[in-house]
């Protein structure tokens, strides 16, 4: 190899080199983009439909099939789900997750719109949802207050907005809590029929009042001017004076026959802070910003902006991910620390010298693989930072065994220039062998599939680019430094250390090695029955996906029957609030009753506008995740079997979003046998050990007020029957006619809502007492003379799955149940369960999403394969040489599993990654040995003392890569994290298994199968 000769003898050019590459390693530590989780690009969108009155059926037929069957007809469409309920639908669209989500957006976008005219007419909103990693709300603020009015609140809450947007770092900056104004145009219909009118005279009236027309341009002289035309409605009077009717030498205003008055829309979203109203300021992170360098930015605007509060509102600093980023990543930073002492420790064999060389490739290595992610677009985040610490332990490898080989060149008697040349250009076609191989172990996990895929690719692409740089460096900085910085050993056994650990590894190693190859089969039956008893592990330790956040916080989730309103809903609230208070570990508690709290993490989407549903986002800042855990378990106690109400206590999950661990689907097109065996399903899953919060959606069937129009009589008097459900309409939720807009400042569009007047601040079931339908005469006709109202029961939620009707039946797992036997003894239950006809089931939950994630890996597997055995066959060129190679794979499992069951670990998704990234590191001790050994035998050795010598001394720099590499994974373990010890875990066990049993296997499989090697005399010492 020609490279190391280059480097060393045109130093000056390697210098250079590699001091401008450092430089960009610390320009990009210092303007890399950091964020706490990776972000996640999914193309996935939401159709949220809102269609006040309408029952689910209604919904299903009118607005739900329509839009599905036109969203199915479109290219790359994975799945769509659908959640049907009164007047709401919320159609999720997911695609292939290889499509690009703008592209997809402004798809959905375009077809949406040009779907509108085929839609009702009267449909309230229809909104398209993107789903973007930086929409998360890095901050959010809380402006209490108990007496302020929502006028009052909402110029507030508006003006800290204004400011938080001004920041160029920060996006998508909005409040919520507050209900919106609206001009309230109460009709008196006593006084509409004294003026012989009807209502429908009014509304259009007030309707054509508020067309806003531009009235073009026209010329006076030499000038043009604009000219204006009415345009909205600017102030209340105007509303008021709105001629309704004029004629027979009288008008009549709308002031004559209504009460106008500025007003709230009805309260639909509630929000409180620690028990006090509130309204909350929200405020997400642009793409590719650093969150670090926004604190600086906005800590002054609210300081400046509390100046200016009034006494009775209290601006509160609810969430802010800023500062978890900085903590995270300064616990980082330490462990980074520690691994680097640690892996010096492990160094001082070698000589203070040597250790210097080795340590100088560390930080060059680390800044080169720090560029490329920055190249490659990736951020600074927990996993990138994980993926650099897994690397630090490896990627001083490469410079140990050059550093250790010229070292032992050195004490052969070469010159320092000498032995840097021969000793790296001896060993160099071993250390490139080495890395490619571990960058092949890593790209299956490079190439996931999915959202897990996309989750977790920062980990080994930060391992991939470090180690590529670490290789670069052993084979040009290291035989440069090599060549000024070391010195002839005075003992030609090296230090004390060195001098001890050959002692050592000579009278244990060698007579343990030398007892192997007397026995070669034994030894492997013997090792192969350790194996094959370590794989008995499996069922014991169990398998599992993501585990659960080690943020500081959780939700508590409130569920009460379809049909009940948000008071009701808010009543549970406050209990759930009253308890919460009672518990000195939570620092804080934000609710939200009628809508999920702003989105305050990775992948959780807020829930959609619900009367029966309210969310507490919790906070126990300072608590470890174990504390955490024991603070929410004792939450369930306390909450559980409130009347009336579901109230689940919720941890925040690692990776893509999942609705529950454990999930069914049941598919049919009965609603009602559907209904009824979601029931069985549930009632059975409940009775599972280590099931809770078993939730069925069709628990609860609501009753609806159902109209029954007598046909005949409308029709003699004339009244046609969408008249009657305009006047319904009118009376329930009023009608937004027109749109007012205070002419002073930046002022908002208001509605204006059209209704009769109510006794309060909902409208009751005596407004069709009230209630009158024009006919065709003109004349009001009472609404109950054509109509009456009965009860109907009606589904309480339709849900489609790829526009098939199904329901979900989930589950979560209490503390110390594991996710994948229950799933095993359910799934076993549900395939004996005695389904209807038409019926069918799918598992759902953390088993569908654990075969996505490991699901389509056909491709790559080949490829790495493959790879691994391209790699091997240009190193070797003998078939026998890859089997004896490849034969270590087995021993680091051993290890693994061992060190995960103790542990109490699950083999879980980041533990599976833990073995496949093993795979590269054992073949790569073995590649070293075998590689040595057949360079003895070149050397004219015989097979056996070959095999000995090469053991012996490759042993050492085989130990010591191990020991750095441990060194370096020890602050993982020790910092304990659910998401990235158990990777630590199965390296450090995997490394002392392997360590310890492929020294034997492989020199025995070498024996009993010595690949053929040509003697190459000249090439001798």
């Amino acid at each position: 190899m020609k490279l190391p000769e280059f480097a060393v003898k045109n130093y000056q050019f390697t210098l250079i080199v590699f001091v401008a590459v450092f430089a960009l390693g610390l320009y990009s530590l210092f303007t890399m983009p950091r964020s706490e989780d990776p972000e996640v690009h999914s193309p996935q969108f939401s159709v949220v439909v809102v269609y006040p009155g309408t029952n689910p059926k209604d919904m299903e037929q009118l607005v739900v099939d329509p839009i599905e069957k036109k969203i199915h007809e479109l290219d790359d469409i994975k799945h769509i789900t659908t959640d049907i309920s009164n007047g709401l639908a919320v159609i999720q669209i997911i695609y292939k997750y290889a499509s690009d989500p703008d592209d997809k957006y402004q798809e959905v976008v375009r077809e949406i719109n040009a779907l509108k005219t085929a839609l009702p007419e009267d449909i309230a909103d229809i909104r398209i949802e993107k789903f973007s990693p930086s929409d998360v709300s890095i901050y959010q603020y809380a402006l209490v207050s108990e007496n302020a009015s929502y006028g009052v609140l909402k110029k507030y809450s508006k003006a800290l907005k204004e400011k938080i947007e001004k920041i160029p770092a920060l996006k998508k900056v909005d409040y919520v809590g507050l209900p919106e104004h609206q001009v309230n145009v109460r009709l008196n219909l006593e006084k509409i029929a004294q003026q012989q009118l009807t209502q429908n005279q009014v509304i259009n009236a007030l309707r054509s009042e508020n067309v806003n027309i531009p009235g073009g341009s026209i010329s006076i002289g030499d000038k043009k001017l604009n000219v204006k035309t009415s345009g909205n409605f600017t102030n209340i009077e105007e509303v008021r004076n709105t001629v309704v009717y004029s004629g027979a030498g009288k008008i009549v205003y709308l002031k004559d026959v209504a009460d106008v008055r500025l007003g709230y829309e009805e309260e639909t979203h509630l929000t409180r802070l620690n028990g006090y109203r509130c309204s909350f300021v929200n405020a997400s992170l642009k793409d590719k910003e650093n969150i670090i360098s926004v604190q600086d930015k906005i800590a002054p605007v609210i300081e400046d902006f509390k100046k200016d509060l009034p006494a009775n509102i209290d601006l509160i600093k609810v969430f802010d991910q800023a500062q978890s980023v900085d903590v995270r990543l300064s616990h980082f930073t330490r462990d980074f620390g520690i691994a680097i002492l640690l892996v010096l420790v492990t160094l001082l064999p070698l000589g203070t010298r040597a250790s210097v060389v080795v340590m100088i490739s560390i930080p060059l290595s680390l800044a080169i693989g720090l560029t490329l992610m920055n190249v490659l677009g990736y951020n600074i985040n927990q996993l990138s930072i994980v993926g650099m610490i897994v690397a630090l332990g490896i990627l001083v490898d490469d410079s140990i065994v050059v550093v250790e080989n010229i070292e032992r060149y050195l004490r052969m008697g070469y010159g320092k220039l000498e032995a840097s040349i021969k000793a790296t250009s001896q060993i160099g076609i071993a250390v490139v062998g080495c890395t490619v191989l571990l960058i092949f172990a890593f790209l299956p996990i490079v190439f996931l599939p999915e959202g897990a895929g996309d989750f977790i690719r920062s980990l080994p692409l930060s391992v991939i680019t470090t180690i590529l740089a670490s290789m670069v460096v052993s084979l040009t900085v290291v035989p440069f430094l090599a060549s000024i910085i070391l010195k002839p050993h005075q003992s030609e056994e090296g230090n004390f250390l060195l001098r001890a650990m050959k002692k050592g590894i000579h009278t244990t190693y060698g007579k343990v090695l030398a007892l192997a190859l007397g026995k070669p089969l034994v030894t492997l039956l013997v090792i192969g029955g350790i194996f094959l008893a370590s794989l008995a592990l499996v069922p014991v330790i169990g398998s599992s996906l993501f585990p659960k956040s080690e943020k500081p916080m959780f939700l508590v989730e409130i569920e009460t029957p379809e049909g009940t309103n948000i008071a009701a809903t808010d009543k549970v609230t406050r209990y759930v609030e009253s308890v919460l208070k009672k518990v000195p570990e939570i620092s804080s508690f934000a609710s939200n009753v009628g809508k999920g709290n702003p989105r305050i993490y990775y992948n959780v989407v807020p829930h959609n506008e619900s009367e029966n549903y309210a969310q507490v986002f919790v906070q126990v800042a300072g608590l470890k995740t174990r504390e955490k855990v024991a603070v929410i378990e004792r939450l369930r106690k306390d909450l559980e079997g409130y009347p009336g109400a579901t109230i689940r206590v919720k941890d925040f999950e690692q990776g893509p979003p999942v609705e529950a661990p454990l999930a069914y689907r049941i598919y049919s097109d009965d609603l009602i046998a559907l209904r009824k065996t979601a029931f069985d399903i549930a009632a059975m899953i409940g009775k599972v050990d280590g099931t809770i919060y078993v939730n069925n959606p069709l628990l609860v069937k609501p009753t609806d007020l159902k109209v029954n129009i007598n046909r005949e009589k409308a029709g003699l008097l004339g009244i046609a029957s969408g008249d009657i459900d305009m006047a319904v309409r009118l009376g329930a939720a009023g009608l937004n006619v027109a749109t007012y807009r205070e002419d002073v400042g930046k002022a908002d569009n208001y509605n204006v809502n059209v209704s009769i007047a109510r006794p309060g601040k909902i409208q009751d079931e005596q407004m069709f007492d009230h209630l009158y339908v024009p006919a065709a005469n003109g004349r009001a006709i009472p609404f109950k003379s054509v109509a009456d109202i009965g009860f109907e029961s009606s589904p309480n939620q339709i849900r489609h799955y790829d526009k098939d009707r199904y329901v979900t039946i989930s589950a979560f797992v209490k503390p110390g149940y594991n996710v994948q036997r229950l799933n095993e003894s359910i799934t076993a239950q549900l395939n004996s369960f005695n389904f209807p006809k038409g019926f069918s089931f799918k598992v759902a939950g953390e088993k569908e999403s654990q075969e996505e994630s490991f699901g389509n890996l056909g491709i790559i597997l080949i490829v790495t394969v493959f790879g691994f055995l391209g790699v091997l066959i240009l190193e070797f060129k003998t078939f026998k040489s890859i089997l004896i190679v490849l034969s270590v794979i087995p021993l680091g499992i051993v290890g693994g599993l061992i060190m995960l069951f103790l542990a109490g670990e699950t083999l879980s998704f980041t533990a599976t990654i833990g073995f496949i990234a093993l795979v590269g590191i054992e073949v790569k001790n073995s590649l070293l040995v075998v590689d040595f050994t057949n360079q003895l035998r070149q050397q004219g050795r015989s097979i056996e003392e070959a095999i000995i010598e090469a053991g012996e001394i490759r042993f050492v720099p085989i130990l010591l890569t191990s020991l750095t590499a441990i060194g370096g994974l020890l602050p993982l373990v020790i910092e304990y994290s659910e998401l990235y010890s158990p990777l630590a875990l199965v390296l450090i066990g995997g490394l002392i298994s392997s360590t310890l049993l492929s020294r034997l296997v492989t020199p025995v499989m070498y024996k009993l199968l010595p690949p053929a090697v040509v003697p190459l005399p000249e090439e001798a010492g």
